[in-house]
């Protein structure tokens, strides 16, 4: 039997996971989670570590650098995970953190992990606002 996904969205679906499960084989492992983060807080995550790629430098071996909006998410999701990440020697000499991926981050982590990349960029002095966008429109 390959790989089954249910989503389970309405009785269908629900008739269909139980017939899935009581056919499984001896072995098969079953997981029910809460469903992954949306193509839209994917969206909202990548522009706002962009932002931080073009306005701030960070220090990188001793030295103020510009980071790509892959470097800041490494960066920020240990700081969003309260710099639990762990850190491994690399192959050659110097660190690797062992991070939080954010492509397992539930709806409502990846909420939270967005409203910390909020939070972090008023802090820091990133302009995090749309373009075109302005905050004295607000009513």
């Amino acid at each position: 039997m390959d790989r089954q996904i249910f989503h389970l969205v309405h009785e269908t679906a629900r008739r269909r996971a139980s017939e899935a499960l009581r056919c499984a084989p001896d072995g098969h492992t079953v997981t029910i989670s809460p469903p992954g983060r949306n193509l839209e807080q994917n969206a909202a995550m990548w522009a706002l570590l962009s932002e931080f790629s073009q306005q701030l430098e960070w220090p990188v071996n001793g030295r103020m650098e510009t980071l790509t909006p892959e470097e800041w998410k490494d960066i920020l999701t240990a700081g969003f995970r309260k710099e639990t990440a762990r850190v491994a020697m690399g192959l050659n000499g110097g660190v690797v953190m062992l991070g939080a991926r954010t492509s397992r981050f539930s709806i409502r982590e990846m909420s939270e992990f967005i409203e910390f990349l909020h939070a972090t960029a008023i802090e820091r002095g990133v302009d995090s606002t749309p373009e075109g966008e302005s905050l004295e429109d607000e009513p």
